[in-house]
């Protein structure tokens, strides 16, 4: 399932990922590259599966890992209102 940001959050990438303005809490969060490949690929229209797939060629880590990993920051995107 790919992922579109609420209407509420600004976005910027820096040098060390990006960074997520949620303007109706004021609060700022901050993803690391690998998040930032797991969202840009989210936001593209990538499923998850997809964003697995390019941890796994990124970073050569294991695909169930990858997967995981994807499922956590997904869900704690939605979680936190960010994201659905």
């Amino acid at each position: 399932m790919s992922l579109r940001f609420g209407d509420n959050v600004s976005t910027a990438e820096t040098d060390y990922g990006t960074v997520l303005l949620d303007e109706k809490a004021g609060s700022y969060w901050e993803l690391n590259p690998t998040a930032t490949l797991v969202v840009r690929t989210l936001l593209d229209g990538g499923e998850e599966a997809d964003a697995a797939a390019a941890l796994v060629r990124e970073f050569d880590i294991d695909r169930s890992q990858a997967l995981q990993d994807v499922e956590t920051l997904v869900r704690e995107l939605r979680e936190s209102g960010l994201a659905s």
